[in-house]
C-alpha cells in the first residue's frame, strides 16, 4: 500500500556548553513535536502504529548522533532517523570549544486511505 505525508514539522536544538551533537538532535525533534497536535488519529479511528515517522537530523558531525537514542524520544509510530552533514558548529575561540546547533526535520507517513475517507 503507498503512503503520504501527513505532517511535516521543523525544529532546532543546540547544546551550548557540552558539544553533544545528540542532545542538540533530540532537543531540535523536541521543538519540532512541540509545534504539532494531531487530533487526526482519533478522530478517524487511526491507530499511532499505522504511522510511519521519518525524522531527519543535521549536524556537522552526524557520525556523532545516537539515532536510536533519537529515536526513543518520538511518542508515536513507527521511527526511522538518520543524521546528515548540515546545522552549525559555533566556535568560541576564547574557551577553545564549540556550541552545536542541529536542525530536524520530522515527517509523518500514512497509508494511503483515500478511498476510505472524503474531506468534504
Amino acid at each position: 500500500m503507498t503512503e503520504k505525508r501527513i505532517i511535516l514539522e521543523m525544529g532546532t536544538g543546540n547544546d551550548l556548553y557540552g558539544q553533544d551533537y545528540t542532545k542538540a538532535a533530540r532537543r531540535a525533534v523536541q521543538d519540532a513535536l512541540h509545534h504539532s497536535s494531531i487530533t487526526l488519529f482519533s478522530k478517524l479511528g487511526i491507530d499511532h502504529s499505522e504511522m510511519r515517522v521519518r525524522v531527519t537530523i543535521a549536524v556537522q558531525n552526524p557520525d556523532q548522533v545516537d539515532c536510536d537514542l533519537v529515536a526513543a524520544d518520538l511518542p508515536r509510530g513507527r521511527a526511522e532517523v538518520r543524521a546528515v552533514k548540515g546545522g552549525l558548529d559555533v566556535q568560541d575561540t576564547e574557551s577553545g570549544t564549540r556550541h552545536v546547533v542541529a536542525t530536524a526535520a520530522v515527517e509523518a507517513f500514512l497509508p494511503d486511505l483515500s478511498d476510505q475517507y472524503k474531506l468534504s
